[in-house]
């Protein structure tokens, strides 16, 4: 799949609610996940590896107690990246409810995502 193939389906899982499968069909066994200046170092910060990357992954959804909504805006892709805009609002044991809004991108190495960067404040 090229870029643009890759990015469609990662929203079209995402909409779906099928997180675990985008990393299971589109993600490289030696992805990195890199979180927004000044999370990188907290429980769901930066790791390398789509093994540590599933355990973020399932770390955060042990936090939410339930979805209210959540949001994927269509891909913008520029060669081998491509980004989405990202919402969810949530209920989390940790926090309460929060609504959360970010920007994903996303580079593309032989036909799987290589690297993830999240942008919110």
């Amino acid at each position: 799949m090229d870029t643009q193939q890759i990015a469609n389906r990662y929203v079209e899982l995402c909409r779906a609610g099928k997180h675990e499968q985008i990393q299971d069909e589109l993600y490289a066994d030696d992805a990195v996940s890199i979180e927004a200046p000044g999370r990188q170092d907290g429980p769901l910060g930066n790791v390398e590896g789509l093994a540590a990357i599933r355990q973020k992954g399932r770390d955060f959804m042990a936090d939410v107690i339930e979805i209210h909504d959540s949001w994927c805006s269509d891909p913008a892709v520029g060669g081998d990246w491509f980004s989405l805009a990202m919402s969810i609002d949530a209920t989390y044991k940790s926090m309460g409810r929060m609504p959360m809004a970010e920007v994903a991108v996303y580079k593309v190495r032989d036909g799987k995502i290589v690297h993830e960067q999240f942008f919110y404040g």
